[in-house]
């Protein structure tokens, strides 16, 4: 087999390459012993030579996880003496990523734990920095819902996405699709909201020619074109209460029939359903089938709202920022971030794309410093009459007195501003200086202040 191993090599270290992902061999102090070419592909060559220790390649800490602020799954199977589990920020070649850790102990003939196999499977769309991936976030709200994601994805459970709009649902369900056997089959999204009966029956079904008016060819459903894929039933709670059952009956017998067909089909598919409506309260007010809940709550996953991961925001604005604007290097001063830390996204992280977008139109210069982002917010609650959240408990704000989102001086702010300006210039402060148009005798009067 073509295993990359030391040269104190083991009887056990042909075994990573029976693994479907990257493989380590560890041994109980932590050092890393062994690897398989999926590791080696996906997270690049490790010296072995160099005895390294797990927790430096994968985090490049002094010490193990559960010393450094982290759990760590092997200190945790060297206590229970089973297999652990854990979410990880690693770092690899593509910058910092969230991996699924899964941890395997072996036992020597005496019962002693002497190895542990590492297996790393990389959460899909994840990242824990600024990257071309679009999950992002290191929060322990965010890193919960991406643990439940990466847990649930190898399974074929029917998966419950709860969260409010604009969270990020459907970046989930595409996540959990990528992490599961059906991946290279289609995953298929029906927006269930607005869709009367026959449009939903339609869409969902299919319809044979002449089935009703406008017929004038046979289509084939959502749920015929999801066999052997994924099936992503979005704004579930939206179904018209007379489809449920024909819903229900779908997920329990596989089988439907196409609008005017006698033909019965089936169709083999992964269901995954999100909402932002309370499903339960829905129940109990005779708007939503119970037998239908119990059926696709089998593993409710809640998408953090963004007041649930304000750490988030930095690395969230940053990455967006990127995607709205490839070819400009645009800044954030630490008073811009402090303002939308502060800022209540109703919206969530779609509200927080349009101020972006608003803020790209409103600077005069690639930063974004306070004074743009609290006129982002005034367009919007003069846009829709939102009143604005006080930020300090008891403190009155009105859409004209933003700047009580703000908690620093205004001598702060500038000083923030001016040094931003000149690390955007890479210290050059005639550049600098133009851009904020005075002189350079006045930028060096001022950062001496």
């Amino acid at each position: 087999m073509n295993l990359i191993a030391s040269s104190r090599d083991t009887p056990l270290s042909g075994m990573l390459e029976g693994y479907d992902c990257p493989a380590i061999l560890v041994s109980a102090d932590y050092q890393i012993l062994a690897f398989n070419t999926k590791y080696r592909d996906n997270f690049g060559e490790i010296d072995i030579d160099l005895e390294p220790r797990c927790y430096a390649v994968s985090h490049g800490y002094t010490a193990p996880c559960d010393q450094s602020g982290e759990d760590c799954p092997l200190g945790a199977a060297l206590k229970s003496g089973h297999k652990e589990r854990v979410l990880h920020i690693h770092q690899t070649p593509r910058g910092k990523e969230h991996v699924d850790v899964e941890l395997l102990p072996i036992h020597n003939d005496s019962g002693e734990l002497i190895y542990f196999v590492e297996l790393l499977r990389l959460v899909p769309l994840a990242s824990g920095g600024i990257a071309a991936k679009e999950l992002i976030g290191n929060s322990p709200a965010f890193n919960k819902m991406l643990s439940k994601v990466a847990r649930v994805g190898a399974t074929e459970a029917s998966v419950l996405l709860l969260g409010e709009s604009g969270t990020g649902k459907e970046l989930a369900a595409r996540a959990i699709h990528l992490a599961s056997i059906r991946k290279d089959n289609p995953l298929v999204t029906l927006e269930c909201s607005g869709l009367s009966d026959a449009l939903f029956e339609s869409e969902m079904f299919g319809h044979v020619k002449g089935a009703f008016t406008g017929a004038n060819y046979n289509k084939k459903g959502l749920v015929e074109l999801a066999d052997g894929g994924t099936l992503f039933l979005d704004e579930l709670g939206d179904i018209p209460m007379s489809m449920q059952v024909k819903l229900l009956r779908l997920l329990e017998t596989g089988t439907f029939r196409p609008v005017g067909s006698v033909e019965v089909r089936t169709s083999s598919f992964r269901l995954i359903c999100a909402t932002h409506k309370n499903l339960y309260q829905m129940v109990l007010d005779d708007l939503f089938r119970k037998d239908l809940y119990y059926r696709i709550n089998v593993y409710p996953i809640i998408i953090p709202s963004l007041r649930e991961r304000v750490s988030d925001i930095p690395l969230l604005a940053k990455a967006l920022m990127h995607r709205l604007a490839p070819n400009e290097k645009y800044r954030f001063t630490a008073s811009a971030i402090k303002v939308f830390s502060k800022y209540e996204f109703n919206g969530n992280i779609r509200e927080l794309r349009n101020l972006l977008s608003r803020a790209i139109v409103i600077a005069d210069t690639n930063i974004i410093d306070h004074h743009v982002v609290l006129q982002c917010i005034d367009e919007d609650i003069l846009a829709d009459l939102r009143p604005s959240k006080p930020a300090v408990p008891g403190e009155k704000a009105t859409p004209n007195s933003l700047e009580s989102l703000n908690c620093v001086s205004l001598k702060t702010n500038e000083l923030d501003y001016i040094r931003t300006v000149i690390s955007a210039h890479n210290g050059n402060k005639e550049e600098a200086a133009k851009t904020l148009g005075i002189s350079v005798r006045s930028l060096y009067r001022k950062i001496s202040a």
